[in-house]
């Protein structure tokens, strides 16, 4: 029988311990009984002496004996061996299904589990120790799985909904251009001004994706020594330009802040931060930007002028496509900057924090790991 249950094989070997044991005392026994036995006091040769009826010879008398006792051991015995081996195969076969019963609810549980059923949890069982801790954490591996598939099919509406967008309007802005017969050269460049920005920010928006796919839960690719405060000041010129055309003023206080990760997850990281810091700022508004070394930790603090945040929606700005707590509802970026953020930081050891600032606006920082 190459696949036995497991309670059968627990009975087995409970049963062959049992049988193990009984041979051993049953030597012993006999071993006893024939060393007790060549103790008895030695007769005079001729002399007769009845045993269990029988007349024996003096002499004969203690190899008789010996016969006689290890006869009655060995039936004896073996009534016992049986009755033990018996009495032991019932009590394993009926405590292991008692004691086993929760394995089975387990089995059970993970049998019936699909993706539309991972509401079902296994719950207190009647058992403790190692099969008690083994449910309890089956549950909560049920959990952590249940949140990954609920967040999973959340991003994928809200990725749906997103490239849906870009590509209606494609597609309206085409219908209503190919259905006007007297459609002239002025209206075919608003159309395709039109479409060229619509799939501009289709392709940013799966870039986006693509990076957060390659940062969430992710390891370095490369690991690297970097300055926070050069790779501030690199991702600052590529959104320079956008903050001048608003008028918004910047203040940069950027000490050295060595760590060591990967230099394009790192830029991303600083350029994420200021590019929202400009595009969820307000005219003639305000940037302030900190680099430090401050209790084994490189910190990165972008704080900005902007519109009023609730506090208690501060920490869904790092869910996918959430927009100063609104989701879906902005018309520039795709929604992922600060999800790219935390992969990013958190994929470098580190961890990101998010506060409103009084009159409006927000304030993030970032915590990495600081190197010598």
């Amino acid at each position: 029988m190459s696949r036995r249950s497991l309670r059968a094989r627990i009975t087995l070997l409970a049963t062959g311990l049992a049988a193990g044991v009984s041979i051993v005392l049953m030597w012993l026994a006999w071993t006893l009984v024939g060393d007790a036995v060549a103790a008895v006091p030695q007769l005079p040769p001729g002399t007769p002496v009845q045993v269990d009826g029988v007349e024996v010879d003096a002499s004969a008398l203690t190899a008789h004996l010996q016969q006689y006792a290890r006869d009655k051991l060995l039936l004896a015995g073996s009534i016992a061996f049986c009755c033990v081996i018996v009495a032991t195969a019932i009590l394993a076969w009926t405590f292991t299904s008692r004691v086993l019963r929760p394995l089975r609810e387990i089995t059970g549980t993970a049998r019936r589990l699909s993706v539309e059923s991972l509401g079902e949890r296994i719950g207190d069982v009647d058992a403790r120790g190692e099969l008690a801790e083994l449910a309890h954490t089956f549950d909560a591996m049920l959990d952590r799985l249940q949140a990954a598939f609920e967040a999973q099919r959340h991003f994928v509406a809200n990725a749906s909904h997103e490239l849906r967008t870009p590509l209606s309007v494609i597609r309206t802005e085409l219908d209503v251009t190919l259905s006007d017969p007297h459609a002239d050269l002025t209206e075919l460049r608003r159309m395709g001004v039109v479409v060229r920005d619509a799939t501009e920010r289709a392709g940013q928006l799966v870039g986006s994706l693509l990076l957060l796919a390659r940062t969430d839960g992710a390891g370095l690719a490369v690991n690297e020594r970097a300055d926070l405060a050069a790779v501030v000041a690199t991702a600052w010129r590529a959104v320079r330009g956008e903050a001048d055309q608003h008028g918004i003023r910047a203040e940069f206080r950027c000490a050295p802040a060595p760590v060591r990760g990967d230099p394009a997850l790192l830029e991303r990281i600083a350029g994420n931060l200021l590019e929202n810091a400009v595009r969820h700022n307000t005219e003639r508004g305000w940037i302030e930007v900190l680099t430090e070394v401050r209790s084994g930790w490189s910190t990165l603090r972008v704080r900005s002028s902007g519109a009023l945040v609730d506090p208690a929606i501060v920490n869904e700005l790092f869910e996918p496509f959430r927009r100063a707590g609104v989701a879906r509802t902005a018309r520039t970026g795709a929604g992922l900057g600060l999800s790219i953020v935390r992969a990013a930081v958190e994929a470098h050891g580190g961890r990101v924090t998010a506060e409103p600032v009084v009159g409006g606006g927000l304030s993030v920082t970032v915590r990495l790991p600081t190197v010598p």
